[in-house]
């Protein structure tokens, strides 16, 4: 058990100014991850007698902070610059059938069609999500005997719909699970072991930055990838002159470039935040302000379309008014100091563990300025 202490200390590192709403478009920096980029910028620019020692230590750091959220070995995760890229390596390991979603995020698809062209060795099979949600379901009746790996966001970018993880597990036997958790860990608390192949950036609910992320590749994965795009990051060895070295195993072997320490470090310092602070007890946090945000969507007769049971949504709420409205309620929200974000007609919000009741008033007052604006005149 977590104490409510931890909690507590967690929420004192949120610093957002009031109103931000948009955690799914990025997550403002945390105070742990402010002040750990302040001194690893420091160590470089000072360059003391054994910085460049210190700082090499910052990716072990990051490997063992991910494998304590994610029950992966810390040897079995590898520092990456963003979701997308380590989505992109995953893929192009791959030999045979990807099955995916076109709707999903588009790093995903693109990386699978990428991949096609390049290689010719991966064949996309797109299918139909299930009205935007993929669904244990949905993925079986769609598995082809070439299936060799299934690719899903754990939780929708634009429904903001918690991906069933231990259901799609079951029904696709013994095919590979690739994850994209960007939108996921941070926000909800998921079985991360029911995955083959992780991958996440720390730009939003981690609130680690740009230019942050991880790959973590089970033993199981590792046996079927081949390291495509692997540079001298890699080899696992360092620096070789003289000799081509194979790929490392595993995710160590995806990497390109040597990992950025002071990145490596940013996310190791917001890793150690929430699971100090505890996922499961951060999660509950967040789906106590959704609930607020969605009772107000109702209150002021706001269609909402995206999922409400609290085991089937993240951190996100997406609505979407009637098109001849959508204006006011971008005008209402733009001038109270509301961050959302506004595409194709729908409107997320996307509220954190450490949002305001401030925050949660601004929402209302801007709420109640667009249902006055769009009132019927009697």
């Amino acid at each position: 058990m977590f104490a409510m202490d931890d909690l507590t200390e967690y929420l004192a590192g949120f610093g957002e100014e009031p109103g931000y709403l948009d955690f799914a478009a990025f997550g403002p920096l945390s105070a742990a991850v402010v002040a750990e980029s302040a001194a690893q910028e420091d160590l470089v620019r000072r360059a003391r007698f054994g910085a460049r020692d210190r700082l090499a230590t910052n990716a072990d750091r990051m490997r063992d902070a991910a494998a304590v959220l994610t029950g992966f070995r810390a040897d079995q995760i590898a520092f990456q610059p963003s979701t997308g890229q380590g989505v992109t390596q995953a893929v192009y390991a791959l030999a045979g059938g990807v099955l995916f979603s076109p709707a999903d995020y588009p790093a995903l698809p693109i990386a699978v069609a990428r991949a096609s062209e390049a290689l010719q060795v991966v064949t996309p099979i797109p299918f139909e999500a299930d009205g935007g949600r993929i669904t244990p379901g949905g993925v079986r009746e769609a598995l082809t005997g070439t299936t060799m790996a299934v690719l899903v966001s754990a939780v929708d970018a634009r429904t903001g719909a918690v991906a069933d993880l231990d259901g799609i597990r079951q029904v696709i036997g013994d095919r590979l699970l690739i994850v994209d958790a960007v939108q996921a860990l941070g926000a909800v608390d998921l079985p991360w072991d029911a995955a083959d192949v992780v991958a996440c950036g720390g730009q939003k609910w981690l609130r680690a930055g740009w230019g942050t992320g991880f790959l973590a590749v089970s033993d199981r994965a590792a046996s079927r990838l081949t390291p495509v795009l692997s540079g001298e990051g890699g080899t696992g060895a360092g620096p070789t002159w003289d000799a081509v070295l194979p790929a490392a195993d595993g995710a160590t072997g995806m990497q390109i470039s040597n990992p950025d320490q002071v990145a490596a470090a940013r996310l190791a310092a917001a890793m150690e935040d929430l699971a100090h602070a505890g996922p499961a007890a951060v999660a509950a946090a967040i789906a106590a302000r959704v609930a607020q945000v969605l009772a107000l969507a109702d209150e002021f007769g706001l269609p909402v379309v995206s999922p409400r049971a609290e085991a089937e949504r993240a951190g996100i709420v997406v609505v979407e008014p009637l098109p001849e409205r959508l204006t006011a309620l971008t005008a209402a929200l733009f001038n109270h100091g509301v961050s959302v974000t506004i595409r194709d007609g729908r409107v997320r919000l996307s509220p954190h563990a450490g949002t305001t009741e401030e925050t949660i008033g601004m929402l209302r007052t801007a709420l109640s300025a667009y249902a006055t604006a769009v009132r019927p005149v009697r």
